[in-house]
């Protein structure tokens, strides 16, 4: 570095001074290496300065005290000379790619990003120019904001992004990645931020694109049904909007998910067991790469055999693969009839062996959600709901298809849940009736985390998913787990295809160590029995060690290959699913 510093002061001052150094070799033809990084390196400072100006401008408009100028120009300079340096010496032996078809951790370099403040102002003025002023937000709250959530089950401090970005067009999000690829800058990808398992915490900084300007209908194509739809579109929103053309979007969250991270978690929801989960419903992606080439994934007709299954490979990706711009889903018409009932049961196992029965019995119901007595008794003292519901585990159970049929499954289900030891039976009268009963299942997390004893109080949502005839067994055990445990915990589940999932609350401060016990306890022992350690929340920083428990390292080391081939500087969402570097 001092060697190039002291080549550069030497040059003449007539040089020096010129807005552009041209050197030229002996050859006509083509400029020495040297006097490429010569030139190169003048333009680079040249942009810097001018991008540093810049920042420094918008900082004393916004109130912001501002570094020194000549620290700020020091730094850059010193930056631009090591970044030559380092070019030159790395020019020198180019190491041969891997040739194996998995990447053990082991084998893999740790991300070098580049997330030194010089270099993340001079992006600032690069996204400015493509989004506007307005669309660049480097205030703290908003920055806070899109680090982690109340109900995220990942609880560690991480430092807010540098900055939001919030693009409106593919292209845009394009133009943002090229730039964070020129620069190293690592980049997560934000929607709803109602994800649980710390998908959007920054954790290597750089910049986080919030897609919330991107929420548009696109299209709806109602004789094909199909829509197609932008990431920031809510679930929700979507099925009031269908509602005009008889149809709706069967994936269904908790309330507030958008399409963008239901796609990224491949979730699920209360309709699964009827339906499917998110991976079903997907049609075609456009998908933004990390060095910014946009690519779509297939067309639209409901099945195709062209070449590899991209869509399915960016389903459930977590953004670490690609950003989703547009989503084709496919859509389902509207039943002609839809009725709910509630059951309670004096134990937990009763009400498992009755959703164990009424899958047996090939009952298709529209789903089966179980809440045990503990969340029973939340959502009574939250108040949350318009009714006063018996303290006891319970069903409920959604119907839907023609009239008769409906009645014909209602009383089947009946008849299962008095055989299983049943207190009570009712069914919705009408739509009204439908809607009061089933808003006890939405309310589930929020009436836990309404019952906080004070600021320190936090909730850890974990889901796991194990074979239908496991399940009775695996919910028992693990409602006498949170018993011993002394934590207010509470037993969700999808019930009807085998997922399930635990609310705890629990101080950080002295009862984390018992939370983290009864969470391990749990995944571990849905592996055992041949499940998953995740039915529908996905992987993000969680789960991460479990996975080889699951899949075996194998199987990791594959899925961290493909992150590398398409993502090799591990800018997109980095650190999650897969460890790119060895850590606790």
């Amino acid at each position: 570095m001092m060697m190039l510093s002291r080549r550069l002061s030497a040059l003449p001052r007539r040089l020096q001074s010129s807005p552009q150094w041209r050197f030229y070799s002996d050859s006509p033809k083509k400029p020495s290496f040297r006097n490429q990084l010569y030139d190169s390196t003048a333009r680079r400072i040249t942009q810097e300065k001018a991008q540093q100006k810049e920042w420094l401008a918008a900082g004393q408009a916004t109130g912001e005290r501002p570094r020194k100028a000549s620290s700020a120009v020091t730094a850059v300079l010193a930056l631009v000379a090591v970044a030559g340096a380092s070019y030159y010496l790395g020019s020198q032996s180019v190491t041969a790619p891997s040739t194996a078809s998995t990447a053990p951790l082991p084998s893999v370099s740790p991300p070098n990003h580049n997330v030194t403040k010089p270099n993340l102002e001079a992006s600032w003025a690069d996204f400015v120019a493509i989004l506007g002023k307005e669309n660049v937000s480097t205030a703290i709250d908003d920055r806070e904001r899109h680090a982690t959530s109340p109900w995220s089950s990942h609880h560690s401090e991480v430092p807010p992004p540098f900055l939001i970005l919030y693009p409106s067009t593919t292209e845009e999000v394009s133009q943002i990645a090229k730039i964070c690829h020129d620069r190293r800058i690592p980049m997560t990808p934000y929607s709803g931020g109602t994800s649980l398992e710390g998908h959007f915490a920054p954790t290597r900084g750089g910049v986080c694109i919030d897609f919330r300007r991107m929420d548009k209908i696109l299209e709806v194509h109602e004789d094909d049904l199909d829509v197609v739809v932008q990431p920031a579109v809510g679930w929700e929103d979507l099925n009031e909007h269908l509602r005009q053309y008889n149809m709706f979007f069967p994936p269904d969250p908790g309330p507030g998910a958008m399409i963008g991270g239901m796609v990224g978690t491949g979730c699920s929801g209360t309709n699964a067991a009827r339906y499917g989960t998110m991976k079903d419903w997907v049609l075609s992606l456009t998908v933004v790469l990390a060095d910014g080439t946009i690519i779509k994934t297939r067309q639209r007709p409901r099945k195709s055999s062209a070449g590899y299954d991209l869509t399915r490979l960016f389903v459930g990706s977590e953004g670490t693969l690609g950003l989703v711009t547009e989503a084709t889903l496919k859509l389902h018409t509207k039943p002609p009839h839809t009725s709910v009932a509630v059951s309670s049961f004096r134990d937990i196992s009763s009400a498992a062996r009755t959703v164990s029965a009424a899958a047996k019995a090939g009952l298709q119901l529209a789903a089966i959600e179980l809440l045990d007595d503990v969340q029973m008794k939340c959502i009574n003292a939250s108040g949350t709901t318009s009714r006063m519901w018996r303290e006891q585990p319970t069903l409920f159970l959604k119907f839907s298809g023609t009239q008769s049929g409906v009645k014909e499954q209602i009383a089947a289900v009946q008849k299962l849940a008095k055989q299983h030891g049943a207190d009570s039976f009712t069914f919705a009268a009408n739509e009204h009736e439908c809607d009061e009963l089933w808003s006890a299942r939405k309310e589930a997390l929020w009436s836990v985390m309404a019952l906080k004893r004070h600021d320190n109080d936090v909730v850890w949502t974990t889901d796991v998913a194990v074979p239908l005839s496991r399940l009775p067994e695996i919910v028992d055990e693990t409602k006498k787990d949170i018993e011993k445990s002394g934590l207010l915990g509470a037993i969700v589940g999808h019930v009807g295809d085998g997922n399930f999932h635990a609310i705890l609350m629990f101080n950080e401060n002295t009862e984390r160590k018992i939370a983290e016990d009864l969470v391990h306890g749990m995944v571990k022992r849905a592996v055992e029995m041949e499940g998953t350690v995740t039915g529908e929340h996905g992987v993000g920083l969680v789960k991460r060690g479990y996975l080889e428990s699951e899949l075996g390292s194998g199987t990791v080391d594959t899925m961290r290959r493909l992150k590398l081939a398409l993502d090799p500087l591990c800018l997109l969402n980095c650190d999650k699913v897969v460890r790119m570097e060895a850590g606790k």
